[in-house]
């Protein structure tokens, strides 16, 4: 099981919705022009069911438990509910696979909701496209962060004990993925290691590629989590 200092992957990697049936999704949010837009933009997706709604923290731990969702859509912003409603769920074992959305979220509260059991974060400011792809990756039992937000996470954990020593090389990394893997932990876009080590666009993917099947990883937060657990990050301008 992928473990850092109580963030747990809860996924159980096994795809929700590919067997002919859409995932069924509850949308959870304090206002109804979010709920009804958010609802309008899902009903236009393959393979996905709005099945309720729930306007107050009250309502969503009842229709959580009554109808069982695949996929929670979770307005972080819910007056008087937060992460309390998550911290409800979880603590029953009903919390299904969950986005959080938000206008912006701290180090702290980050790193909870990911011990909660929450899978995807994401910013109220993103696209369609963006939202609809963390979904997806989120259903197929995947974390869905963004750059800045795995950043943060492994700035915060990088200096918790036992993650203070880079640990031999176990995993036939070559020095370049080795500082390519620091780099995308970090928080780096896949443009900015291109300018960090002066190499193509493309040779950072074919590297990400190379190194997500040595490492058996399927994201950058996996990654990131990973190369934590195993002591693979270290300050890449320090060499």
């Amino acid at each position: 099981m992928l473990q850092v200092h109580g963030v747990q992957d809860r996924a159980t990697r096994t795809p929700i919705g590919r067997a002919g049936a859409p995932a069924r999704v509850l949308i959870a949010g304090h206002h109804p022009i979010f709920r009804d837009g958010l609802k309008r933009l899902l009903e236009t997706e393959p393979g996905l069911d709005v099945i309720g709604e729930a306007g107050e923290a009250a309502a969503t731990l009842q229709r959580v438990r009554d109808l069982k969702p695949d996929l929670l859509l979770f307005d972080l912003a819910m007056p008087d509910a937060g992460l309390d409603v998550l911290r409800a769920l979880a603590a029953t074992s009903t919390l299904p696979r969950t986005i959080v959305l938000t206008g912006g979220i701290g180090t702290k509260e980050l790193l909870v909701a990911l011990k909660l059991g929450v899978l995807g974060i994401v910013s109220k400011e993103s696209t369609t496209g963006s939202l609809c792809q963390c979904i997806r990756c989120v259903l197929n039992g995947h974390y869905a962060l963004g750059p800045e937000q795995v950043g943060d996470l492994v700035r915060a954990l990088v200096g918790s004990p036992g993650n203070g020593s880079v640990r031999r090389n176990r995993f036939n990394l070559t020095r370049r993925q080795l500082e390519i893997v620091s780099a995308v932990a970090l928080g780096e876009t896949n443009k900015e290691v291109a300018q960090h080590f002066s190499i193509s666009h493309e040779t950072v993917k074919r590297h990400l590629s190379t190194i997500f099947d040595k490492l058996g990883v399927f994201s950058r937060l996996e990654l990131a989590i990973f190369a934590l657990n195993h002591g693979l990050i270290h300050d890449i301008d320090a060499e």
